[in-house]
């Protein structure tokens, strides 16, 4: 008789296959370590996605070129040339209006159609869209202020006086209009920069992440801990 077949170690493999992927997850659901924006949230949907979002990541060039030339332009007018606001604005709409008065006036008589300029109106939707967008920014910050004036936050309490603190010193070495030009060219350098390097951002951001808790925790036995902070909310002991 033909001995029976031995298939034992046909079906090892398969069961140590099965038993490597059950001790190994997939590469997708393992930890990420620590993230700026959050395990799932990407740098589009945190810049809020849409238009905005697409200029500031460069997806749509044309766009994102033209903002930052006219940033410079205006920048370059003001504080090289040393312009005037009103005055360049005044001289800008003389000029705007001039040719296309002359161009209207023009295709007269050379027999061709005026400019078919569009009737620009805000209408009522986007107004009360965008004043819902503010009332909920100022009203986030106006209740973090009052969450450290109330003392129920230390840690939120520094933040905000260190960021203060670099925003003064920021502001005695350039003036606003500077300011508000560097702050454009951030925001259309550091998030496509860290769209493209974002592990390795990540990776040091969190190494200075760990080391800060550490010395906050020391910071907080020695020195915060003894500090009285201001009564709890009803709802929190709720």
């Amino acid at each position: 008789m033909a001995e029976p077949t031995e298939r034992t170690p046909a079906a090892a493999p398969q069961a140590d296959g099965v038993s490597e992927a059950a001790a190994s997850p997939p590469a997708a659901s393992t930890a990420r370590g620590f993230r700026f924006l959050g395990e799932d949230k990407s740098v589009h949907k945190a810049l809020g996605g849409g238009k905005t979002a697409d200029v500031l990541l460069w997806k749509d060039k044309k766009v994102s070129a033209a903002v930052i030339g006219g940033a410079t332009v205006i920048w370059l007018l003001f504080q090289v040339v040393e312009y005037n606001f009103l005055p360049l604005v005044s001289h800008v709409l003389i000029g705007a209006l001039a040719v296309v008065f002359l161009w209207s006036k023009g295709t007269a008589f050379i027999n061709k159609s005026p400019p078919d300029i569009p009737q620009v109106q805000i209408s009522e939707e986007l107004a009360a869209n965008i004043v819902k967008v503010l009332r909920t920014d100022i009203n986030q910050a106006f209740g973090l202020l009052r969450e450290i004036a109330l003392g129920h936050d230390l840690m939120k309490f520094l933040g905000v006086i260190v960021a203060l603190w670099i925003l003064s010193e920021i502001g005695s070495l350039c003036d606003f209009l500077t300011l508000i030009y560097a702050a454009a060219l951030m925001l259309h350098t550091v998030p496509i920069l860290y769209h493209k390097y974002q592990d390795k951002v990540d990776h040091f951001a969190g190494k200075a992440h760990v080391e800060l808790r550490k010395q906050y925790a020391v910071l907080d036995a020695k020195v915060l801990s003894k500090i009285p902070r201001g009564p709890v909310r009803a709802e929190k002991q709720e």
